[in-house]
């Protein structure tokens, strides 16, 4: 309707794809993504070192298994970053439906590997998250109900995609992986709010949120062991918090120096959930700002080429991918230096783990394929060039 109303920018006859793709991609955070996954390398050289001697393997083992997931991330991100934002829906519909029945398949086949959490399904030579593909699944199949919703006798999309999210919260919380669960329920939220949801149903929400956390305080020893050691006034230097915070202050500006640092032969999780600790410890307050910045980019860039989108879908689901990928990474970050209870959540695109690397890849695809510049152009563009 509004193209009937205002017109379009005509498109370039005959482009080819790739010049096409080039010319309306946002380069400044696809820099901003690859020099992430270059960072994440870098310190995966420091990081996972110590696990593969731990476990009896050749020293750059994870590195090169990092690599080679990396490279089916990134391929995965390039590819699909040069979708439609209907062919966006439909493999973000197709993907959903994939790892919600892969999130169902858990209690039966999944495996905690000694973490108390039943997460994985593994093969052997590997394993899968399905909580990692699910989520940018989720956040298109939602966006795609709140959007039809502002149809004209469209279905009740918002009510649809509330029982949806209600849903997958209560799955991972069985896991239990509450951490997955809020930064579902946060995606939704951020989507709901733009989607026009009154102030005081969002309060009642979180209302209801806070009051299913102190639930899980009194009937999950997982949840509440987490919290009380949050909330406790001194820090065990024993645990990972401990090890994390101490290598955070040794760090200091500059950091101790390449390959000097000691956290990584205590923390078990040095590669993936604290990797940020190895990041600070040994390069210093500098390259945390680099990280951070990297992530800022990424997410505000996005956020600003979206807010002159015109397609509800295409607004909905960019905002809540930009906001779940920042989300995730300041979570991530907020554990190491305490200022959030431990949730065993990756810092994306950085973190060793091939279901985390290649499913953020294949979020930051349908990121970069919603924020590319529309051959329909601007409504401010448009009514200039009407007057």
């Amino acid at each position: 309707m509004t193209d009937m109303v205002f017109g379009t920018v005509p498109v370039r006859a005959g482009e080819p794809v790739l010049p096409r793709w080039w010319r309306t991609i946002d380069k400044w955070a696809l820099s901003a993504i690859l020099m992430l996954f270059g960072v994440g390398m870098l310190l995966g050289l420091a990081a996972s070192v110590p696990l593969a001697e731990k476990n009896g393997l050749e020293p750059f083992y994870y590195v090169k298994r990092q690599a080679f997931f990396g490279s089916l991330g990134i391929i995965a991100m390039l590819v699909i970053s040069m979708l439609s934002p209907t062919q966006v829906r439909r493999i973000g519909v197709i993907g959903f439906l994939g790892a919600f029945l892969a999130l169902l398949a858990l209690p039966v086949i999944g495996t905690d590997f000694g973490k108390g959490a039943v997460r994985w399904i593994s093969f052997g030579f590997a394993s899968v998250q399905p909580s990692e593909f699910l989520k940018p699944g989720f956040v298109v199949i939602a966006a795609w109900f709140m959007a039809a919703a502002h149809e004209v006798a469209g279905p009740p999309g918002r009510l649809y995609s509330f029982l949806l999210t209600v849903l997958i919260v209560v799955l991972l919380a069985l896991q239990p992986d509450f951490g997955q669960a809020s930064l579902v329920l946060f995606s939704w939220m951020v989507m709901y709010f733009i989607a026009g949801a009154p102030i005081f149903l969002l309060t009642v929400i979180a209302g209801l949120t806070a009051a299913g956390g102190l639930f899980a305080y009194n009937m999950s020893e997982h949840f509440a062991r987490r919290i009380n050691g949050f909330l406790s006034t001194e820090i065990d230097p024993r645990t990972q918090i401990g090890y994390a915070t101490n290598a955070i202050q040794e760090g200091g500006f500059f950091g101790v120096g390449v390959g000097e640092g000691t956290v990584k032969w205590s923390l078990p999780d040095a590669h993936t959930d604290f990797i940020i600790a190895v990041a600070a410890e040994e390069y210093g307050l500098i390259l945390v700002m680099i990280i951070i910045a990297l992530y800022a980019i990424i997410v505000v860039r996005s956020l600003l080429r979206l807010m002159r989108e015109r397609d509800p879908f295409t607004r909905l689901a960019g905002s809540g991918l930009a906001c779940a990928f920042g989300v995730q990474a300041l979570i991530n970050m907020g554990v190491a230096v305490r200022l959030l209870p431990a949730k065993g959540m990756t810092l994306p695109f950085v973190s060793y783990g091939g279901s985390s690397v290649i499913a953020s890849g294949i979020a930051l695809g349908f990121l970069l394929a919603l924020t590319r510049t529309r051959p329909q152009g601007e409504i401010s563009d448009i009514l200039a060039r009407r007057k």
